[in-house]
C-alpha cells in the first residue's frame, strides 16, 4: 500500500523534502509510525504538533488508529501556522 505524504512549513523543513510516497498499513497511526522510521528526529517532534489531511477531509479529534487512509490517498502533513495581520 503507497500512500503519497506531502509536508508543509517546518514539517517540509524536518524532512526535507516536499512530498513522497510512504508504504504503510491502513491507518493513519500506521502511516505515521512508517514516517517516523524513515526520518526520524527532528520530524518525529515536529509531527507531535501538526494537523492531518487525509485526501482533503480533515479526521478532526478522531484518534489516529481510527483514521482509515486508504492505497492511493493523499496525506497532508500540516504544523501550527503563524502570522496574520498584524
Amino acid at each position: 500500500m503507497s500512500v503519497r505524504v506531502r509536508y508543509w512549513a517546518a514539517a517540509k523543513a524536518a524532512a526535507g523534502l516536499s512530498e513522497e510516497d510512504i508504504d504503510a498499513a491502513g491507518t493513519l497511526a500506521d502511516l505515521l509510525d512508517a514516517v517516523r522510521d524513515a526520518h526520524g528526529q527532528p520530524l518525529a517532534g515536529v509531527l507531535a504538533r501538526c494537523s492531518y489531511l487525509v485526501d482533503e477531509v480533515s479526521p478532526g479529534t478522531a484518534p489516529h488508529d481510527q483514521v482509515a487512509v486508504a492505497d492511493g490517498a493523499v496525506v497532508d502533513v500540516l504544523p501550527p501556522f503563524a502570522g496574520g495581520a498584524g
